[in-house]
């Protein structure tokens, strides 16, 4: 378990854009990792078509914006197709930076209980730093809240 102001754990996962994404390598521009559930699912779809929208605003503050699920790479490039997102999302079928992030979790859906992704946000400063946690993201007003925070770093 790591908290603000931690060293963010380092992972390289493939992304949805043909490369092999490295943590480390982003550095000194300020990176947001928004961790969902699933591609194509109303939250996840209402969550990262809010990042696109706002992709400028990042990019104009000097951050680089990435979405993680397990999904695959060709779940995420259908995901990207069909709802035309602007960012390129990581696959880590393996759960292995999700647990590493402390997002994979027990959840419970009508009843039954599962192991699933806890939607959360990590904004990582230029040294590689937590700046800040969301966890448990409610996905209306989240990306304000998070250009919010990248502008004031």
């Amino acid at each position: 378990m790591f908290d603000v102001a931690d060293l963010a754990p380092e992972f390289s996962l493939p992304a949805s854009d043909g490369t092999d994404f490295d943590l480390a390598a982003q550095r000194p521009a300020p990176v947001v990792l928004f961790f969902y559930p699933r591609d194509n699912t109303a939250g996840c779809t209402k969550e990262a078509i809010g990042f696109t929208e706002a992709l400028a605003s990042f990019e104009d503050a000097g951050a680089r914006v990435f979405g993680i699920s397990k999904d695959s790479l060709a779940s995420h490039e259908k995901f990207i197709t069909k709802k035309e997102l602007g960012m390129a999302l990581l696959s880590d079928e393996n759960s292995d930076v999700c647990e590493r992030y402390d997002v994979w979790k027990e959840k419970k859906m009508y009843g039954k209980t599962f192991m699933g992704i806890e939607r959360s946000t990590f904004l990582i400063d230029a040294e590689g730093k937590i700046a800040r946690i969301w966890r448990k993201v409610k996905v209306d007003g989240h990306v304000a809240d998070v250009l919010e925070a990248v502008k004031a770093l």
